[in-house]
């Protein structure tokens, strides 16, 4: 189960940081992983985490990113900064059942997702 919070609307050029906690049989010591989605458009990869800590971030956004996670509290994080109209999405939430993935941008290799938060970006 993976709740996604932090979202919300904010200016061109501004920072938000988003925080997606896990309960039951899944959360941070798994590979985990944020997608966003416009509507009428695929799911896209957006950056991972395995369960050494090890971070990877789409090339497009890199440099406005930082993924992390805190064991603790079983909870990930998303840091974008500088944002665009274009970062404007559905942003998601997921965790694989395997501490690391081969390939992180392919979504079949999540077993659960959130259900989504918007992130709304005004020029």
């Amino acid at each position: 189960h993976l709740v996604e919070s932090g979202g919300g609307s904010v200016q061109a050029g501004g920072s938000l940081r988003l925080s997606c906690t896990a309960s039951g049989d899944t959360g941070s010591r798994y590979c985990m992983a944020w997608f966003r989605q416009v509507p009428g458009e695929e799911r896209e990869w957006v950056a991972a985490i395995d369960s050494d800590g090890r971070p990877r971030y789409a090339e497009s956004m890199k440099g406005r990113l930082t993924i992390s996670k805190d064991n603790a509290k079983n909870t990930l994080y998303l840091q974008i900064d500088s944002l665009k109209p274009e970062d404007t999405a559905m942003y998601y939430c997921a965790a694989a059942r395997w501490r690391w993935l081969d390939n992180p941008l392919e979504q079949s290799g999540y077993a659960f997702w959130g259900s989504g938060i918007q992130v709304t970006v005004s020029s």
